[in-house]
């Protein structure tokens, strides 16, 4: 029933949906303190409140994207994978993936938590092979759709696991793109603290061991939410410089700040991205050292 409810919603124009998301994210930020709460505390540090806007309007705005977001899910995954991946309707910088792949290197596709970044990972799989991380959701009853959603086209998960990373490996070495969320909080021991608009973050490792072991092209991308429900436009950037160890975690953050810094309001400011991974020793603190 919820199935095919969906499918029907799927049907509404995208103007439509983002209208019904922003009405449930304005919802959920005055009846939520615990949302609220969060989006106020990280919007302030990361000192992103435009200087023409009050604080509480911009807490709003970041309700409403997030809304919106959610709402967007439902054409992003119920809608046929073409239909889907023309809600991209432009694009800036997809050269810099042409380029890599007429050079053999593979693509490791940085993907954060700002606009649509299903929309991000569909439009490339429609594409291009592409392999990315995958880690269930918490509400069960969604994994079916996102797995059905991400594996179309030329899409494929591997899981979150020693093995999962082997085949991004051989992904990348057979010159191949592989995705991953960057600013998704990684377990202990694969992560590193590092400063997030201005504030210590677990920030994952991984992309610099990819990088350094394959020599593959970096590239950021997010997708754009457009205004009045025209669409997406996705807009990628390369990063050249090294992202390996302590040193290329903060490069890599200070990279997405810049990308975040185009459209603040559509981050997922809602995200507990600074918590401390079960284990993890809290920012400051000296590692605990495992006993021989």
């Amino acid at each position: 029933m919820l199935h095919k409810t969906f499918r029907l919603f799927a049907r509404l124009p995208l103007r439509w949906l983002h209208a019904l998301g922003a009405a449930v994210g304005w919802l959920v930020w005055k009846a939520s303190p615990r949302v609220a709460r969060r989006i106020r505390e990280n919007v302030a540090t990361g000192a992103v409140v435009p200087e023409t806007m009050k604080p509480a309007r911009f807490e709003r705005r970041v309700a409403i994207e997030l809304g919106k977001g959610l709402a967007e899910m439902i054409a992003i995954w119920f809608r046929s994978a073409e239909a889907a991946a023309g809600l991209v309707v432009r694009t800036s910088g997809w050269e810099l993936v042409d380029d890599a792949l007429a050079s053999g290197r593979g693509i490791l596709f940085l993907t954060p938590h700002l606009g649509c970044f299903e929309a991000s990972a569909h439009y490339a799989a429609m594409r291009m092979p592409l392999t990315v991380l995958y880690r269930p959701p918490k509400l069960e009853w969604l994994e079916p759709w996102m797995r059905a959603s991400r594996t179309r086209g030329q899409g494929h998960l591997v899981p979150t696991t020693l093995a999962g990373v082997r085949r991004l490996l051989k992904a990348l070495r057979a010159g191949q793109a592989v995705g991953l969320l960057p600013d998704h909080v990684p377990g202990t021991g694969e992560g590193v603290w590092a400063p997030f608009f201005g504030r210590p973050a677990f920030t994952m490792t991984l992309a610099g061991r990819l990088q350094a072991a394959t020599g593959c092209a970096v590239i950021v991308a997010f997708c754009r939410r457009l205004p009045r429900g025209e669409g997406f436009s996705l807009e990628l950037e390369r990063i050249d410089e090294d992202l390996s160890g302590p040193a290329g975690a903060a490069r890599l953050n200070a990279a997405l700040e810049r990308l975040i810094r185009r459209c603040p309001e559509q981050y997922l400011w809602s995200y507990n991205r600074y918590k401390v991974p079960a284990g993890a020793a809290p920012p400051g603190a000296p590692a605990l050292e495992h006993a021989s």
